[in-house]
C-alpha cells in the first residue's frame, strides 16, 4: 500500500509538472522514492527517466496536435543537448565536485515565481522576425549550453530548456513547453535506457506504477494547459512550480 501511495502521488507531481510546464520527472519521482521507498538513488532515476518518456511523448502530441510545437527547432536542440550533456558529464567527472545539489529544485522556485510575477503571453518580437536560419543557430546553441548544464549539474534540463525557451528565444509559454517535453521525451529515453543497461532494471511494480501514473496525470494537465487561456496558463504553471519546488525541498531537508 505505501508503495502504491508513493507512486501515485511522485506521479501526480511529475505528470503536472511535465504537462503544465515540461517538467522532468526525475525531479519529483527519484527524490520521493529514495525518500519513502528507499531505493537505490540511481535505479530511482532510472525509473524517473523511465516515466519521464511516455508522458513527455504524450504531452508533446498533445501540444502539437494543438499547434504549440516548434518541431524544427525543437530537432535541432534536441541534437545539441544528447551530444553536449555527454560533454558536460564527462567534464564532471574529471573536476572537483562542487555542491550543486539544489540547482534544480531552487531553477523550479524561481521560474514558478516568474511565470506568476511576469507572465509569458505571446512571443517575442526577436523570434517572430528571426529567419530559419537565425533560429536554427540560436537553437544550436541554447541546446549545447542547456545540455553543458545538465551534464556536469545533474539536474533542471527541464527547467532550463523552458527559461531558455520563453527568456531567450522568445516563446511564448505554450510553444516553449510543447517544444521542451517534445526534446525532453528523447533526452529521458536516452538516460533510461542507459541507467538500465549500467544499473540492471529497478523494482517492475514500482517502475510501472509511476510509469502510469505520470502518463495519466501528464495527458490531463497538457490537455488543461492547450485550453487555458495564456494568463491562466501562467499562473497555474507558476503556482504548480513553486509548490512542486517547495515539496521537494522539504522531502530532502525534513523526508
Amino acid at each position: 500500500m505505501l508503495k502504491f501511495l508513493v507512486c501515485m502521488a511522485a506521479g501526480l507531481g511529475a505528470g503536472l509538472g511535465t504537462g503544465f510546464a515540461g517538467m522532468s520527472a526525475a525531479a519529483v519521482i527519484s527524490p520521493m522514492l529514495i525518500t519513502f521507498l528507499h531505493m537505490d538513488p540511481y535505479l530511482a532515476v532510472g525509473v524517473a527517466l523511465a516515466s519521464d518518456v511516455l508522458a513527455s511523448a504524450v504531452s508533446a502530441y498533445t501540444y502539437g496536435k494543438n499547434g504549440n510545437l516548434d518541431v524544427r527547432s525543437g530537432l535541432v536542440m534536441m541534437a545539441a543537448v544528447l551530444c553536449f550533456t555527454a560533454v558536460g558529464s564527462w567534464i564532471a567527472s574529471i573536476v572537483p565536485k562542487a555542491t550543486m545539489g539544489s540547482f534544480s529544485v531552487m531553477m523550479t522556485l524561481l521560474l514558478g515565481v516568474k511565470f506568476i510575477v511576469r507572465p509569458v503571453i505571446a512571443p517575442k518580437k526577436r523570434l517572430e522576425s528571426a529567419t530559419a536560419r537565425q533560429k536554427a543557430v540560436r537553437s544550436l546553441v541554447c541546446g549545447a549550453g542547456v545540455g553543458f548544464i545538465c551534464g556536469f549539474v545533474g539536474a533542471g534540463g527541464g527547467m532550463m530548456m523552458l527559461l531558455v525557451l520563453t527568456s531567450v528565444l522568445g516563446y511564448e509559454l505554450k510553444t516553449a513547453v510543447g517544444t521542451s517535453v517534445f526534446i525532453m521525451s528523447a533526452t529521458a529515453l536516452t538516460g533510461a535506457a542507459s541507467h538500465f543497461f549500467i544499473g540492471g532494471l529497478p523494482d517492475l511494480p514500482t517502475l510501472v506504477l509511476c510509469a502510469a501514473s505520470t502518463l495519466l496525470f501528464a495527458r490531463m494537465a497538457a490537455l488543461f494547459a492547450n485550453r487555458a487561456a495564456p494568463e491562466t496558463l501562467n499562473r497555474v504553471t507558476g503556482a504548480i512550480l513553486v509548490v512542486l519546488g517547495a515539496a521537494i525541498l522539504a522531502v530532502r531537508h525534513f523526508g
